[in-house]
């Protein structure tokens, strides 16, 4: 039964099972995308044959990042979408759309298999999860703050991203249960396929809990709801507030992909750290940044989001290259641990402010829209690019701690939006400056 005129929008039941709705597809996206990152060695040899390890790594990663190319698409066209359907429907088409990217990576035959086909069937999986991965965070950080109580935004939107860490903690146990059962050699030719499978097993699941999923009362009491041109045309005119956006980001989804994605792969080729140990950091930094990120949040919320994002980025800055270093110099176990905790801090705390300040600062309208489009150009120049750039940072310059500049290149810009953003302490009115 459609809303009654002037009558006030039904309010969210139970907000603890909206949270849980909402971000059940996040825990699919980031769980194939650790995967992907995780087990790159073995796609790379599944899908990119090379006699050069590290030229089958740069291809895997590239692969990878031209999939991310096309979050801002995604940003754009299902943000519209979102910003003109609803919060829900919008979120429903998006994981249909990310489980056939995951399905298909997971069926695909080797090069060996069906040849040059193989890299290609990859790549459109790839493109189908980064079409829909560009909306998706965006959605779910919008829809956690709409219905957030008053003076708890930040807490709401960090669950974002802490559902993200379940996934990586899931799929880390999952590989490391894999590497005990299974000789290196059977996992490398096969046996990574198996947690892919577990995630399309998944799927159906997540369907359900989405299907449930109650409309936000903020969309619901909106009088009326901007078409896609107007959506388009808005976001256009707000370019300065997106670019910043996007910058306050760019720290978040650096430190995200080099602690998540990037490390297993960073533990085993360049610390040669076993498997197993690069796992287990992995596994641990899942755990930490859950934690870190509703701290951040709430954190945020009580002393403001100027003050964290500006502690946290200074932090990375000096201490990135410094911390690679020294772990570089004399890898362990325990030093490469204690580095990824240091940067699971940065993160977590960094990311749980982020979310809050993106959602505050983008016009309330199109706000599902230039928040993914920010966010997504984040991530899609830069987070998703750390992996292939760590890589060739370290073959081209012979320094194993060389992917500390590019974390500090992030921190530097994430430094510059928040002083512009936040100038005189203000937030919403800078917003309305700059969209004029």
């Amino acid at each position: 039964m459609s809303q009654l005129a002037g009558s006030p929008p039904p309010q969210i039941k139970s907000r603890l099972g909206a949270i849980l709705r909402a971000t059940s597809g996040n825990f699919l996206e980031q769980f194939d995308f650790f995967l992907f990152g995780f087990y790159a060695t073995a796609i790379a040899k599944a899908f990119f044959p090379s006699d050069d390890e590290a030229a089958a790594l740069l291809n895997t990663f590239g692969v990878f990042w031209l999939g991310a190319l096309m979050r801002p698409i995604g940003a754009i066209v299902l943000g519209a979408y979102i910003d003109r359907i609803g919060r829900r429907r919008g979120l429903i088409v998006t994981l249909a759309i990310m489980a056939v990217g995951t399905v298909v990576i997971a069926v695909c035959p080797t090069y060996a298999t069906i040849g040059v086909a193989a890299p290609v069937i990859v790549l459109v999986g790839r493109l189908l999860q980064g079409f829909s991965a560009g909306v998706e965070l965006g959605g779910v950080s919008v829809y956690l703050a709409e219905i957030s109580t008053p003076g708890n935004r930040g807490f709401y939107t960090s669950f974002q991203s802490s559902s993200q860490q379940v996934a990586i903690f899931v799929a880390s146990i999952l590989g490391f249960v894999l590497s005990e059962a299974m000789p290196a050699a059977t996992v490398a030719a096969w046996g990574w396929r198996i947690p892919f499978f577990v995630g399309c097993l998944i799927i159906p699941v997540i369907f359900v809990l989405r299907r449930t999923l109650e409309e936000t009362p903020a969309f619901l009491a909106m009088k009326k709801h901007p078409t896609a041109s107007e959506v388009f045309a808005s976001a256009l005119a707000n370019w300065r507030i997106v670019l910043l956006g996007m910058m306050i980001a760019v720290l978040t989804t650096t430190t995200f992909y080099f602690v998540t994605v990037y490390t297993p792969t960073f533990g085993r080729t360049v610390l040669k750290l076993t498997g197993q140990d690069a796992l287990l950091v992995t596994l641990l930094v899942a755990v930490t940044n859950f934690i870190w990120n509703p701290v951040g949040g709430a954190l945020s919320d009580r002393i403001g989001r100027k003050p964290v994002l500006l502690t946290i980025a200074g932090l990375s800055l000096v201490t990135a290259y410094p911390a690679l270093h020294w772990l570089v110099a004399d890898p362990t176990f325990g030093k490469m641990l204690v580095v990824e905790m240091m940067f699971s801090f940065y993160f977590g705390v960094y990311s749980g402010t982020m979310l809050g300040c993106l959602v505050e600062i983008v016009p309330a309208h199109v706000r599902t829209t230039c928040f993914s489009l920010a966010f997504a150009l984040a991530a899609g120049l830069f987070g998703t690019f750390t992996p292939y750039a760590s890589t060739w940072l370290i073959q081209r310059t012979g320094d194993k701690a060389s992917p500390g500049y590019w974390l500090m290149c992030a921190a530097t810009l994430g430094i510059i939006a928040a002083l512009t953003v936040y100038r005189g302490g203000r937030t919403i009115e800078t917003r309305e400056a700059l969209a004029q």
